[in-house]
């Protein structure tokens, strides 16, 4: 593992070690927990080389902020990288990340108002344009494909989200789930200022949220009644200083009256001189259920029944990775010409519908045209995998697939499902099978699409 304090040093080491591999970058302010750990890991996962940034932003905090008191434990932090398997520090001073000029001041992205204007933005005035600033900044140094940031931030991940879209930015940004303490406090580096007094109290912040939820899953819809809900759900306890309780869009951060879908439920309250937050989605939606597991598993075949049984929709997943294929081969574009293949998906809109009574056959359109049949050919078949494995065919059709999963009511399998595709889904399930079962089910598929026979022997390697 390298620790570098300088831009210098951090560019010319992801120019000698990037060489085509992909990188995760793993922003934080240090002082680091389980549940930057969780977000390192996630990294580790998806990523050959993972950066971790410790940046204590002098931006993003006010006046009357506790920005010299905020904890700096830099070597602490670097054994915990070094156990965690990250393979860059980057923790630049002040000066490096913002160097002093003649104006005394420095360029800054600025988010959209109605973003930045409620929750934690009405008393952090300066809050998210540091955050988003420096932000930049660091995807713009360690050009990463990916970023991960934690949920219990929700309003910072998503002024994220929308810059990084904005300004076309070219990163994913990965959001990972809020790790909670035995309690169910939310993790958070603050979480050492409390007394063990404060320490018993803090949880019935968590408490009060989850008690709003039972109310939503109940039928309560409207925002106001859920709001009063968790104000009185702490109201008894003076210790905890409550500064807001809201429901807004978890896109726009635009407050609602009624949740007619999704709503985020966020709070902020102080705790002596503390001061938390945590949040809640709240979900109005017939269920996702995402399968995941090897090759022959029998995945195609249980996702088929559970939509059925369910009366839910089968995304055919493998479907949409054969229309590319299939209009690949159509425009007559090679292989290997992935900037055509690029621009080719980007234009191109799948659509799938069940066909029939039984819930289980798709019929697939591909820009208004019917391809069902003609993509199940074996032309298809020998080419869908290189097509597959190509990152802007999937980033495109992992986008299409989430569009539809934000309502919900969908079943649908394939690799990384329910860590990737969606990972909010109600129901995830990893099937397996037996070598030999899988050998079995494998050699009657080959069978089936008119290859020559394999044996299970060779199938079972």
């Amino acid at each position: 593992m390298r620790l570098f304090t300088t831009k210098a040093g951090l560019l010319c080491y992801l120019e000698r070690h990037r060489q085509n591999q992909e990188v995760g970058l793993v922003p934080t302010m240090g002082s680091l927990h389980i549940g930057h750990l969780s977000l390192i890991e996630r990294a580790r996962q998806d990523n050959a080389i993972v950066v971790v940034s410790i940046f204590v932003n002098p931006l993003q905090f006010a006046p009357t902020e506790d920005f010299q008191e905020y904890p700096r434990q830099l070597d602490k932090d670097r054994q915990l990288c070094e156990q965690v398997g990250v393979d860059v520090i980057f923790a630049p001073s002040t000066e490096e990340m913002l160097p002093p000029n003649p104006l005394n001041d420095n360029t800054q992205v600025i988010p959209p108002i109605e973003m930045i204007s409620g929750l934690c933005g009405r008393s952090r005035p300066n809050f998210f344009q540091g955050v988003a600033t420096i932000v930049t900044k660091l995807l713009n140094l360690v050009k990463p494909q990916r970023a991960y940031f934690g949920q219990k931030d929700a309003q910072q991940l998503a002024v994220i989200q929308r810059l990084v879209a904005d300004l076309d930015l070219g990163v994913e940004i990965v959001p990972c789930p809020i790790v909670r303490e035995e309690s169910g406090l939310a993790c958070s580096s603050r979480n050492q200022y409390l007394t063990e007094s404060q320490k018993s109290q803090a949880p019935l912040i968590y408490s009060a949220l989850q008690q709003a939820q039972k109310s939503f899953q109940a039928g309560n819809r409207n925002c106001a009644n859920l709001i009063e809900l968790v104000k009185a759900e702490l109201a008894p306890t003076q210790d905890i200083q409550v500064e807001y309780v809201e429901l807004v869009d978890p896109t726009t951060m635009i407050p609602l009256t009624q949740v007619d879908k999704v709503g985020l439920l966020a709070i902020a309250a102080r705790l002596g001189s503390t001061r938390l937050i945590d949040n809640l989605l709240l979900r109005h939606r017939k269920p996702i259920v995402a399968i995941d597991g090897p090759a022959g598993a029998g995945k195609s075949t249980v996702t088929r029944l559970i939509a059925k049984t369910l009366g839910l929709m089968y995304l055919d997943t493998g479907a949409m990775y054969r229309s590319i294929s299939w209009r690949v081969m159509q425009a007559g574009i090679k292989l290997e010409d992935k900037p055509a293949i690029a621009e080719l998906v980007s234009q191109s809109q799948i659509s799938l519908t069940t066909d029939d009574a039984s819930g289980t056959a798709v019929r697939v359109w591909l820009n208004g045209e019917e391809i069902t049949q003609v993509i199940r050919s074996p032309e298809v078949t020998a080419n869908v995998s290189a097509i597959a494995a190509q990152p802007v065919v999937r980033r495109a059709l992992v986008k299409q697939q989430q569009s539809w999963g934000s309502q919900g009511g969908i079943v649908a399998e394939g690799r990384d499902l329910g860590t990737h595709v969606f990972p909010d889904a109600e129901l995830k399930i990893f099937l397996t099978a037996s070598v030999q079962e899988r050998a079995r089910r494998r050699q009657k598929d080959l069978e089936q699409q008119g290859f020559e026979q394999v044996s299970l022997a060779e199938l079972e390697q």
